[in-house]
């Protein structure tokens, strides 16, 4: 990989990581699921007026505005409100391995016994959370794991839907969404345009840094190094998005270390990394750099 890229790659995970402090600070202004709703409205705004779609590819878009939209990202900011950014990120991080058990469940997909051991190892790091403080309650620990499984549900759709640019897909699903999490946050929020008219730089930061800088363009420069390079010499760098999203949290928010939370975390990355990394194509890659480089060229 060219220096450059790899600098690259570094910006996009760091991107990812701090977008949780970002969310952090636009909850103490915004209540979680109405700021959810103001990240889907800018994101929507901004690229859907260049994005068409087919209408085979709505029956597709509009599941998915429900389960990434709703269940993944409300759920996450939900979840977060009553946790600390580096918790969140952690728990979320096991959206990889339920999805790769629901696709062998539900697209018999095969799992080497090696993937399964490292998804055993990281669903391990979730008991091991439960005994740390910045979990107050087992329903907050819930809202997250479903917020996981709303990721993984997510990616078995992508997989059995027709080609969808990756661009298009994160400017319709969150346009389809905006009814659902609006509806949501008007049941069951009270004062939402009163926070907003009141929000400082720590409400809108998180509203703009959430869609613009996390969504659209994480993703745009994410997507290009994958058109580059082999996916499983990319993917890997993701795992450091949880690792960065705590240190993030403890230097920039004060976040809480623990034993707890440094063992468990360590589980659910290393299971993780484990089940998705596949060190064959890894080694062969490099040994032979010369090779992939001209493929991709």
């Amino acid at each position: 990989m060219a220096l450059r890229h790899f600098f690259l790659v570094i910006m996009v995970v760091s991107l990812w990581a701090f977008n949780n402090v970002a969310v952090k600070w636009g909850l103490q202004e915004l209540p979680p699921l109405f700021l959810t709703l103001m990240r889907f409205v800018v994101v929507a705004i901004i690229l859907v007026p260049f994005c068409r779609i087919s209408r085979s590819q709505l029956r597709f878009l509009l599941p998915l505005a429900f389960t990434f939209g709703f269940m993944h990202f409300s759920l996450l900011f939900v979840g977060m409100s009553f946790t600390d950014a580096g918790t969140g990120a952690i728990v979320v991080q096991l959206g990889t391995p339920i999805a790769m058990l629901l696709a062998m469940a539900i697209l018999k997909e095969r799992l080497s016994p090696i993937q399964l051991l490292g998804i055993a190892i990281s669903l391990s790091g979730v008991v091991v959370l439960t005994g740390s403080p910045t979990i107050p309650a087992w329903w907050v620990l819930l809202i997250l794991l479903c917020s996981a499984c709303g990721w993984a549900i997510s990616n078995l759709i992508v997989k059995t839907s027709p080609p969808i640019k990756p661009l298009t897909l994160t400017a319709w699903i969150s346009f389809l969404a905006i009814p659902i999490v609006g509806s949501a946050s008007w049941i069951m929020e009270s004062h939402q345009l009163y926070a907003l008219s009141h929000a400082g730089w720590h409400g809108w930061f998180g509203i703009l840094y959430s869609a613009i800088c996390s969504s659209i363009l994480a993703y745009s420069v994410w997507y290009w190094l994958l058109r580059k390079y082999n996916v499983n010499l990319i993917m890997p760098y993701s795992l450091l998005t949880p690792v960065l999203s705590v240190i993030m949290g403890v230097l920039v928010l004060g976040d809480s270390m623990n034993s707890f939370k440094i063992f468990g975390a360590l589980l659910v990355i290393a299971g993780t990394a484990i089940a998705v990394i596949n060190l064959r194509n890894l080694r062969m890659h490099a040994r032979f750099p010369r090779l992939r480089l001209r493929r991709h060229k």
